[in-house]
């Protein structure tokens, strides 16, 4: 897995949305979150915070692969709520993301069946609210240059996108004895982006790998 989509917020980010059918309010919290911890504190958090509503429903995909995925119904009927919820999460392909749909009773019974549309709505409307985002894994290259050169080395880094049409990221820049450039590449791009460099340098410039780190790239 060298990439995987999310909501399109910071981490510990999110939106928030209101849905009305029949009377009962669905107030739904979507965040980004990366552990299992995190999302379980998201979702006390919403049942403090609503602390008279008796249902606080919720679903949570988590990892690069979305291995942990979670759900519960808080007291609807069962499969009315929570794996509805997730079923929308993972149609859209999502994961480091948990919703939680609070409902506050309108008194009109809406039924199984509208239950499930009701709550599947609820975080559909999240989700297109929070909109996509993409996530790398990336090689982290280390290129190391004279204090002469580096300013020009670090121009033609900076934005560059690569012929498939790969961007590659700055990351940072460190000084010692000679200067460091550390840029994130695509794990699936590293041999164009040591081409580049080859052909950048005539050849004086190489890219020592310095690691992995995932990284956000905009839109979905």
């Amino acid at each position: 897995m060298s990439e995987f989509l999310t909501i399109d917020s910071g981490i510990g980010d999110g939106v928030d949305v209101e849905l009305e059918v029949k009377r009962s309010r669905f107030l739904t919290r979507l965040r980004r979150v990366t552990s299992e911890e995190t999302a379980r504190a998201v979702i006390e958090e919403r049942r403090s915070r609503f602390f008279d509503a008796r249902h606080h429903c919720s679903a949570f995909v988590l990892g690069p692969e979305a291995r942990t995925a979670r759900s519960s119904d808080d007291g609807e009927p069962a499969g009315t709520a929570g794996v509805p919820m997730l079923n929308v999460l993972t149609s859209n392909h999502l994961t480091d993301v948990v919703a939680v749909v609070t409902r506050y009773f309108g008194g009109v019974k809406l039924g199984a069946g509208g239950l499930v549309r009701a709550y599947s709505e609820a975080v559909a409307q999240a989700v297109a609210a929070a909109g996509t985002r993409r996530v790398e894994l990336c090689s982290l290259l280390g290129i190391d240059a004279d204090f002469a050169s580096i300013g020009a080395v670090e121009d033609s880094l900076r934005g560059l996108i690569l012929p498939s049409g790969t961007a590659v990221a700055v990351v940072g820049v460190d000084w010692g004895d000679r200067a460091r450039i550390t840029v994130a590449v695509p794990v699936t791009a590293t041999g164009e982006f040591d081409a580049f460099l080859a052909a950048l340098s005539a050849g004086a410039l190489t890219a020592v790998p310095a690691g992995q780190r995932w990284i956000d790239r905009p839109g979905g």
